[in-house]
């Protein structure tokens, strides 16, 4: 693969290189991170030759890639840009997602939005920078998270390693600062029952009755057990059933049904889960609730920071979607979410970013990065 040499031709680098999260439906056998966390290594280590950059090993076939720009001897507050290295299925997209395709001034393809582009953007910057990131009053530093779209492995760990004084998580804001951001609860339910010939259905336990009970409290009444809080960025705490599963066969009668619901809660909400498991077991018993959890993020906008970013023409928002950023933020590092092109591309099945939007990024970590 030839060497980029703009920041155009670098995000089709990145997109040409196939990096799915596996879990789930990928839509691809071609999964995981470890190839383009390998390529960054490598084209890092060729345009910042003083630069420390590492692959640091998270899951199997699944490294970060971290580079450290400069070196502040522990006394320059460290800042880091974090874009995640994976995306999502391309299980039904209408173009080649792999294709990194120029076309009517857009770049086509996984991850060209969500968050290739992003990433394209800050690694350009931060080459148009290299002269000057040792005399900055801050120490960068660059990571290329792995499994972000499902998990969070990636930043999780990489908060254990290191501390910041500063993350911007890469995502597509137009550029705004998301200074906070909802967390997220997924839950997993699943109700059983008994087995039985469909020709005797009073002999067995219908585990899809069961369910149907448990998802009309979901849509009646557990919007009032989440309350009215209200952010006046982000809005109220919701919930969204996603998926049902159950049965096996018209003429038996189920004996087990799993749905899947989303809970987009607000920061501070710490116990909405215990409140809405109470409320489900109220109408099912024996219902089973497995869960995972992004963390929710707030960042004080009176930061040095976010005030840097201002002057360069971000604005303060909010978002219902989660970002790396929750993870840093839950240790109390001060973290936002910040990126190229707008949310609106990310996860579609003709994925794109405007070449306009792409470089605007890049002038704008330019400019960030020089008043650091």
């Amino acid at each position: 693969m030839a060497t980029p040499q703009t920041a155009v031709e670098l995000l089709q680098a990145l997109i040409r290189i196939p990096s799915v999260n596996p879990e789930g439906d990928p839509g691809t056998p071609h999964t995981g991170e470890q190839a383009i966390a390998e390529w960054l290594e490598g084209w890092l280590r060729s345009e910042f030759p003083d630069a420390r950059v590492e692959l640091r090993d998270v899951l199997p076939g699944r490294p970060n890639v971290v580079a450290r720009f400069s070196d502040g001897g522990g006394k320059k507050p460290r800042v880091l840009f974090a874009p995640h290295t994976d995306t999502v299925s391309v299980g039904g997209m209408t173009i080649d997602p792999f294709g990194g395709e120029l076309r009517d001034g857009r770049v086509w393809g996984r991850g060209a939005s969500d968050t290739k582009g992003t990433m394209a953007a800050m690694l350009w910057a931060l080459r148009g920078s290299r002269d000057r990131l040792g005399a900055l009053g801050h120490e960068v530093w660059f990571a290329g998270l792995c499994s972000e779209e499902a998990g969070q492995y990636g930043a999780r760990s990489l908060a254990e390693q290191e501390r910041f004084g500063f993350v911007i998580a890469g995502e597509p804001t137009g550029l705004d600062a998301v200074v906070a951001h909802k967390g997220a609860l997924w839950l997993t339910l699943t109700t059983r029952g008994r087995a039985v010939h469909a020709a005797q259905p009073e002999r067995g336990d219908n585990a899809i009755y069961k369910m149907a009970d448990v998802l009309r409290c979901i849509r009646d009444e557990i919007p009032a057990v989440l309350g009215d809080a209200e952010h006046p960025l982000l809005g109220r705490t919701t919930i969204s059933a996603g998926t049902v599963k159950g049965g096996s066969k018209i003429n038996i009668v189920p004996d087990i049904c799993t749905a899947e619901a989303d809970i987009r809660h607000l920061p501070g909400d710490d116990d909405v889960l215990e409140r809405v498991s109470a409320r489900l077991r109220s109408v099912c018993p024996d219902l089973e609730i497995a869960h995972t959890a992004s963390r929710p993020m707030v960042t004080d906008t009176s930061h040095p920071v976010i005030q840097l970013l201002q002057q360069c023409g971000s604005k303060i928002a909010g978002s219902a979607w989660f970002s790396d950023g929750g993870i840093f933020a839950a240790d109390g590092t001060p973290s936002i979410a910040l990126g190229a092109g707008s949310i609106a591309q990310a996860h579609t099945k003709d994925e794109w970013i405007a070449v306009r939007d792409l470089d605007r990024g890049v002038e704008f970590f330019q400019d960030f990065i020089a008043r650091l």
